[in-house]
């Protein structure tokens, strides 16, 4: 077969396998809304089909000879019938997977898992599934998050009515009292219905807190602090209060380690654990706050009591707002600066991460130590 001769034939072949392809095309587009086997079905038969043709179109030509021909077409037709039965293969398959997919996606968000791992035919399929059940996860957890989030707020809403009730309650007994002469010293009444309006005052004031750390409106006002001041100050400001219960109060700290930080609010950080620990520990034992740095660069302020510790059930808790250690929602005594809502280490969590640190707590022998970590300044 000479040059020409071998063009001609590629040229019919070409011509021949282009009618078929348009062909197909407009069939697939026809069947765009029908089954996927189909469609890899039609994509078989035209291949088959563009083969026979450039086959018959040759022949026509005197190319090929009629007994040659025979042999071609019975060869295609084998193998067409061969790619048909594979394509509809793939196309099952391609079926299965995407309707495991469907199932997946129709499963996301929900309770429901997949009865047990599904084979996919390609890496695709398999990264597809792979990411469907990773969203899966994670809008369960979101969902959960918020199903806590939703019964924190609710409970705190309790909380607080009952923690304002009790105090109104008494402030009204006594108020009636007084309006009714029936009261031998008036002045002690008047000092408890103040102790009792302080009481309700730092409760709002802490809800106002919390409020704004939640909302991201938190003014931090931001300058170097020296943590070994710090301490100092407020050692000097609750010691008293430590040593009526007989508590001693100790702290000490590397002098020359400063952070960038609002002073005010962690100084409200430091007095809130402390006021803590004073709050749960016995008569006698020590509270410790030091402030040091780690191997990593980062300050870390330590207060470490001898309250028993918390149990290991509830160390997840600690930071929820308005939970707390007791079982009565109303404690003994209105001292600690967090007006007794239970909203003390909440606030002391929000403050500490608008400063882009972090507090944990652990138990240690004979109590609990609570950690704030802070980046040090360059």
């Amino acid at each position: 077969m000479t040059a020409a001769e071998f063009g001609l034939v590629a040229l019919m072949a070409l011509a021949c396998a282009l009618v078929v392809g348009a062909l197909a095309a407009v069939a697939l587009k026809l069947m765009s809304r029908t089954s996927v086997v189909l469609q890899l079905c039609v994509i078989a038969l035209a291949t088959v089909l563009s083969i026979g043709g450039g086959m018959w179109l040759a022949a026509s030509h005197m190319f090929v000879m009629p007994e040659d021909l025979t042999v071609f077409v019975s060869v295609a037709i084998i193998a067409g019938i061969v790619s048909l039965a594979l394509a509809a293969l793939l196309g099952r398959s391609l079926v299965r997977n995407s309707r495991e997919l469907i199932a997946a996606t129709r499963r996301i968000g929900t309770d429901k898992r997949s009865a047990g791992p599904v084979r996919h035919i390609s890496n695709e399929f398999a990264e597809l599934a792979l990411e469907l059940g990773a969203t899966d996860g994670r809008l369960i957890e979101s969902r959960l998050r918020e199903e806590r989030a939703d019964k924190s707020r609710r409970d705190l809403v309790a909380w607080i009515s009952h923690d304002l009730r009790t105090p109104l309650a008494g402030i009204r007994a006594m108020a009636e009292a007084l309006e009714d002469g029936m009261v031998d010293e008036p002045e002690r009444y008047y000092t408890k219905i103040r102790t009792q309006v302080d009481r309700m005052s730092g409760m709002v004031d802490d809800l106002n807190e919390l409020s704004r750390i939640h909302s991201g409106s938190l003014d931090l006002r931001m300058e170097r602090v020296s943590l070994y001041d710090l301490i100092s100050d407020i050692v000097a400001e609750l010691g008293p209060l430590a040593s009526s219960r007989s508590i001693e109060l100790v702290g000490d700290g590397a002098r020359e380690l400063v952070v960038l930080a609002d002073p005010r609010e962690l100084s409200r950080v430091v007095g809130n654990l402390v006021m803590n620990s004073i709050q749960h520990s016995p008569v006698g034992s020590p509270i410790t706050v030091t402030a040091r740095e780690t191997s990593d660069g980062q300050a870390v302020i330590s207060v470490v009591d001898a309250a028993g510790g918390i149990p290991e059930k509830d160390l997840g808790r600690v930071f929820e707002a308005g939970w707390r250690a007791e079982n009565s929602r109303t404690p003994a005594e209105a001292t600690n600066r967090s007006g007794g809502a239970g909203l003390g280490l909440a606030i002391v969590q929000g403050i500490v991460s608008a400063h882009s640190g972090r507090v944990v707590v652990q138990n240690v022998p004979g109590g609990c130590r609570f950690d704030v970590f802070l980046p040090v300044p360059a």
